[in-house]
């Protein structure tokens, strides 16, 4: 047989794995001595990659990463229990590392390679599963917060539109300030869609009660809830988004 043929060993070898991260596939690129090795395309099963990537190159030092974006953490806890030492990057800093904004799924996979390869990129401080479903709640609760103000902004609006809202009115939209719009209000159509508006708005408030208790609860078992509340102005909800911040900055260059 042709000794051309033979399928090449990385045995020993250090070896650079991009990965660019989608809802149904990942892009991978893989870079051995500053060469592109290999380039594909699987379905986005943290699993079926880990293994891939011990089967194509068994026996070698493998270093991964990706992005940090709506996947989370599952394919990096994945690949680090296969023995993958994979770090998860922040999109901006890689675009700043290399100053260029054109992007493909292959041109992206290659890119974190050869960083991760270089030493160039900063991987982000990974939590763990626990302080991952912590920092849901605070996250969820801003999202309503924000989804609320949006509501509250369209009932002012649809009520500005009709002539009810003067231009000079300059009173926060509260919950009396919708009902003496409704009762003001000569238009059956413009009631049903403020009534509409102001249903979704109590929903929020309802849920955004049931966030902030269990937010209030998580603050009995931190270690560090006192030193928190120890700074001016810091109360029990601002504490619990000072804790789940601080877990999340980078932690440093990856070599």
């Amino acid at each position: 047989m042709d000794s051309s043929s033979k399928k090449p060993s990385y045995a020993g070898k250090d070896v650079f794995i991009g990965i660019d991260v989608h809802k149904r596939t990942y892009c991978v690129a893989v870079v051995v001595e500053g060469m592109l090795v290999k380039k594909w395309q699987t379905v986005a099963v943290p699993e079926q990659l880990a293994r891939q990537l011990q089967g194509y190159f068994p026996a070698a030092n493998l270093y991964s990463a990706y992005e940090a974006g709506f996947s989370g953490f599952v394919l990096h806890r994945e690949l680090e229990s296969a023995g993958i030492k994979n770090v998860v990057v922040n999109a901006a800093g890689i675009e700043t590392s290399v100053h260029n904004r054109v992007k493909t799924d292959k041109r992206d996979a290659l890119k974190l390679a050869g960083l991760l390869e270089a030493g160039r990129l900063r991987g982000s401080r990974v939590p763990s599963k626990k302080q991952e479903a912590q920092r849901l709640l605070t996250r969820t609760r801003q999202q309503l917060i924000e989804e609320r103000t949006a509501v509250k902004n369209k009932i002012r609006m649809k009520c500005h539109q009709m002539g009810l809202i003067a231009a000079d009115e300059q009173r926060q939209m509260s919950h009396k300030l919708v009902q003496e719009l409704l009762e003001k209000s000569p238009l059956q159509e413009l009631n049903l869609v403020i009534e509409a508006y102001w249903q979704v708005w109590k929903t929020l408030d309802a849920q955004l009660k049931k966030l902030e208790a269990q937010v209030k609860h998580q603050a009995q078992s931190d270690p560090n809830e006192e030193i928190y509340r120890s700074a001016p102005g810091i109360g029990p909800l601002g504490a619990r988004i000072l804790s789940n911040v601080t877990f999340t900055r980078n932690s440093g260059q990856v070599t």
